[in-house]
């Protein structure tokens, strides 16, 4: 279902409030690009600041502006596992193809405590679940048998996993308890290339938000085999991915943003704040590296 170069969508706003008109402009330039999935209310899309009816708005225009042409992941995840059940059920409703959810952050359970969290999710079974591993936010690491433990009680659920703890030998791991056809997704995008080398099939990229046709021609050069071509494109890209997160994100991506896309909204929902002027200056001089200003 999902593969190749999906963006974290930034969420764009407007003197406080969701800019639907900007957003589903922005969803259309991505699909014209080439992006091959789309996640709205990511960390990227600042979800953490947005109550409930919001956050499935956004959801919900996302998916109208896809109309079918890209499947959409949906943000999701919660610490409280009934407010996670209610998400699953939220975004089904809003015509997402499949949910992205964290591990519970701050309460720090135990693996046994994670597992029951996505079993009881799992036994609702409103959509499919791609598992997201990012301890360096959640400080909850879902371990690779925990992981293989959840897709062998529920195969059609967990179909897959956006890695972003940076260990590429999971990548290995990860296959080997839950098998092949387990979607693996670096969300690193500076580690993407060799997540695929590892056996990833894609990545859930913040940078694809500024530059979404290199990163999806760098998905399908790795993707056919020109592994030479991908190479070059990483080595265009690789400044940019690291610039994304010289300051807080999303502020050096919205930044970035009101650079390719004029006129796009450069509002942050505390606590995040804009860009600082070295990051800034970070931006500027990557996408001059990638040919984009």
């Amino acid at each position: 279902m999902f593969s190749g170069s999906i963006p974290a969508l930034v969420t764009p706003f407007r003197e406080g409030a969701f800019a639907e008109d900007v957003y589903r402009d922005f969803v259309e330039w991505q699909i014209a690009e080439g992006s091959k999935g789309l996640v709205p209310c990511g960390t990227t899309g600042e979800a953490a600041t947005m109550p409930s009816e919001e956050h499935f708005r956004v959801v919900r225009a996302c998916v109208e502006q896809a109309a079918g042409r890209v499947p959409v992941l949906a943000g999701a995840g919660s610490n409280d596992t009934k407010v996670a059940i209610a998400n699953v059920h939220a975004a089904k409703q809003a015509g997402a193809d499949a949910v992205l959810m964290v591990p519970p952050y701050y309460n720090r359970p135990s693996q046994e405590g994670i597992f029951r969290h996505f079993e009881a999710i799992a036994r609702e079974a409103a959509l499919p679940v791609v598992l997201y591993n990012v301890p360096g936010r959640t400080v909850t690491d879902i371990q690779p048998a925990t992981i293989a433990r959840m897709v062998m009680a529920f195969p059609d659920i967990f179909i897959g996993i956006k890695d972003a703890t940076g260990q590429l030998a999971r990548v290995s791991e990860q296959r080997s308890g839950c098998g092949a056809d387990f979607i693996q997704l670096s969300g690193n995008d500076e580690t993407a290339l060799a997540f695929n080398a590892m056996g990833g099939v894609g990545c859930i990229s913040v940078t694809a938000n500024v530059a979404p046709r290199l990163c999806a021609e760098f998905q399908a050069a790795w993707a056919a085999g020109d592994h030479r071509r991908a190479l070059e494109l990483h080595d265009r890209l690789y400044p940019l991915h690291i610039a994304m997160f010289t300051d807080a994100s999303p502020g050096p991506v919205k930044y970035a943003l009101g650079k390719v896309r004029d006129g796009f909204p450069q509002d942050l929902r505390l606590p995040m704040t804009q860009a600082g002027e070295a990051s800034r200056a970070s931006v500027d001089a990557a996408l001059a590296h990638a040919g984009l200003i």
